[in-house]
């Protein structure tokens, strides 16, 4: 039963690679070359989830590996490709990541609040459905505490996605549209050097090291920034091999490629399985999502207005979620990558270090309203 199980999720997985594939050769034709895969992903995600439930009248459940996996991969490619960035000038305005993370965690308790009203969902649940964090600790948090998980993860990943339909539209469509490139198989076939399939392979032991090392440390989001790391120093760290000649190794596009469209594809899972329009509590949920969204231009305005850093960036670094999305996004439209990073790294640690006190302060607020 296992084995059978385990084939049936490999052919959907390959299946739905497939069909992502296609549309992301569409999108590219689109010129919309630098959201292209993660919004193929999605189309096939939503597409082979909606048409399994048709036919099967069963649930597919989220492959949760697969968006580590996509993480990874996708992790890993930038690293290499921001590994010559200016970080220390970027880490220059670390008091300005740190107020931007409270200033979007804030809004989000206000905007919790107000989902709570509209909704007329206890606060706890509101403020865990609409606070910019992950779909999985904010839902494993509503599990623990007994709240409505299905209503918290319906809202979160709804965030997820809408931010990562809408801000790479809104930062990329004019420049991808202005400078379109042709689409060539060419670009994302592998080497066939054998130096070069070597430090591939030593590149992905790497990886996947780094990954470990990073579940060990508890970091946030563990196979993206384990491997992220991983790239930045890679190529410093094999220049002290003895009897390796100077090398500048890089990652074969097709490695990205893929990790955008697992990334992709996990999102159209979710989307399909926890996001039902029609819904009484979708237009509540919108509303919120739309506000978080708000939020998140209105800290690109204070981000803007104290640094010399242009629009795009600033609304790629405070945008409300999909952290590895943005990114990716910063790196191909040549944004300041290294600035999105480590302003989506502070945010991300900043919420883990502080859900224990954000908890708390919700209960505590939850409380005061009750009795009143």
């Amino acid at each position: 039963m296992t084995i059978r199980r385990s084939a049936n999720n490999l052919l959907i997985a390959v299946l739905e690679i497939i069909i992502a594939l296609f549309l992301g050769i569409v999108i590219t034709f689109l010129g919309l070359g630098s959201v292209a895969w993660i919004f193929g992903g999605m189309g096939a995600g939503v597409i082979v989830v909606r048409s399994y439930q048709l036919i099967s009248k069963k649930t597919l459940k989220q492959n949760k590996l697969g968006r580590q996996i996509g993480q990874a991969m996708v992790g890993l490619s930038i690293g290499f490709a921001i590994a010559d960035s200016n970080f220390l000038a970027a880490s220059s305005r670390l008091p300005l990541f740190i107020f931007l993370s409270f200033f979007m965690f804030l809004c989000g308790s206000g905007i919790g609040y107000f989902y709570s009203r509209i909704s007329r969902t206890n606060l706890l649940n509101a403020m865990l459905a609409t606070v910019p964090g992950g779909v999985a600790t904010m839902s494993g948090i509503a599990a623990e505490y007994n709240r409505n998980v299905s209503l918290v993860a319906m809202v979160q990943t709804l965030r997820i996605t809408s931010v990562i339909l809408i801000i790479p539209l809104i930062a990329g469509t004019s420049e991808t549209l202005a400078n379109q490139t042709i689409f060539s198989f060419q670009d994302y076939l592998i080497k066939s050097d054998p130096v070069y399939l070597c430090l591939l392979i030593l590149a992905i032991v790497a990886a996947w090291l780094g990954v470990l090392i990073a579940k060990k440390l508890r970091i946030p989001a563990a196979s993206f920034f384990g491997t992220l790391m991983v790239g930045i120093v890679f190529n410093y760290a094999i220049a002290y091999i003895p009897l390796l000649p100077n090398l500048n190794f890089t990652p074969p596009q097709a490695v990205s490629v893929i990790g955008q469209i697992l990334l992709g594809v996990t999102v159209g899972e979710a989307w399909s399985s926890r996001v039902d329009i029609t819904g009484k509590n979708v237009t509540h949920a919108f509303i919120s999502v739309g506000m978080t969204i708000v939020s998140g231009f209105v800290a690109a305005i204070i981000a803007t207005s104290v640094t010399s850093w242009d629009w795009i960036t600033c609304i790629l670094m405070t945008a409300p979620g999909g952290s590895t999305e943005m990114i990716l996004v910063a790196l191909a439209l040549d944004h300041n990558p290294e600035i999105v990073t480590i302003a989506h790294s502070v945010r991300l640690m900043a919420l883990n270090l502080s859900l224990p006190l954000w908890i708390f302060l919700f209960q505590y607020w939850e409380k005061r309203t009750t009795n009143y």
